[in-house]
């Protein structure tokens, strides 16, 4: 104990003599603290920013905040968005880009009542009822142009699941990580179908920055997606630290929720067995693919070179 204690004190004592000043850092989540982001908490929380001289400020998000546009706009270095709206936002002229990706497989999913008997998105679709999606979004208008005669009438996703609990009839939009847990604690059974399995595969939980400041900070981008690596590696293994922590700032899901959400989207983050320096890495082809389903959906005028797009640190 004796022998750690003094390599700490060398340590933070050679950093203070250095004189180095952590570099101050914003990272700006797009929703509230929940499991997806667990690796973030993790990472500050067991220092791994600290460890790389990097003092970054986690901020939760919600509905409707613009984070792609911060980044864009230079508000903050860091954000989380999905891969679509960097596709989006590169198509508009903005140089924002994708450096890791949590979710290899897009937990984004479609969750009914197992008593209908639905056995796929296609019956929710082509049922009658209500169907509660992101209206304009990109998931949503792909499905709508999968199943262009659609039965079921869609009205406006306004998040969590009150409607949901009271209505037989009523189906909605859903992390398959977070909505269904939530129901199901509270008395209701779920049954969710993933969008991925349609075809629509946007990475999701992206890290983004601007290329410029990439460009120009390169060994801070490095060491903040090595810690981000680290982080997530923490908390596949041991959420319990991070929970605790997220739970204090998002009251509205509760500890069990949070350990079985960490648990259930494991296997959207990385495959049973693959080398954990490959987390958060992303494919040319998968980025490819996305942009020609935004151009054939008219969300874009422009295809950018799926190369500018990203880069894998």
């Amino acid at each position: 104990m004796k022998l750690l204690l003094g390599f700490v004190l060398m340590f933070f004592s050679a950093a203070a003599a250095s004189g180095a000043q952590a570099a101050k850092l914003q990272l700006a989540l797009n929703w509230k603290a929940e499991p997806e982001f667990g690796g973030f908490y993790a990472a500050k929380l067991s220092g791994y920013f600290q460890k790389r001289n990097l003092d970054v400020a986690i901020t939760e998000g919600g509905a409707g905040t613009p984070v792609v546009q911060m980044v864009a706009n230079s508000k903050v270095r860091f954000g989380i968005a999905a891969a679509d709206e960097v596709v989006i936002s590169q198509a508009r002229g903005t140089d924002v880009v994708a450096l890791f990706a949590v979710y290899q497989i897009n937990p984004q999913g479609i969750m009914v009542h197992p008593e209908r008997g639905f056995n796929s998105i296609a019956d929710v679709f082509n049922a009658p009822g209500t169907l509660a999606i992101q209206s304009g979004s990109p998931h949503a208008l792909f499905l709508q142009s999968q199943f262009p005669r659609y039965k079921v009438t869609l009205v406006p996703y306004a998040g969590g699941v009150a409607t949901f609990l009271v209505d037989a009839n009523y189906s909605q939009q859903c992390f398959v990580t977070s909505e269904p847990l939530i129901a199901r604690r509270k008395g209701k059974p779920t049954q969710s179908f993933l969008i991925a399995d349609t075809g629509f595969k946007p990475y999701g939980t992206v890290v983004i920055a601007r290329r410029q400041y990439v460009e120009k900070n390169q060994k801070e981008t490095r060491d903040l997606i090595d810690a981000v690596r680290e982080g997530w590696i923490e908390y596949l293994r041991a959420p319990d630290k991070a929970n605790n922590t997220m739970v204090k700032l998002n009251p509205a899901m509760d500890a069990v929720s949070m350990k079985e959400a960490a648990e259930v989207q494991k296997l959207f983050i990385i495959d049973a067995g693959a080398p954990t320096q490959e987390l958060g890495k992303m494919t040319m082809e998968r980025w490819r693919t996305l942009v020609n389903q935004l151009y054939d959906l008219k969300l874009i005028k422009n295809k950018p070179a799926a190369e500018k797009l990203f880069q894998n640190f």
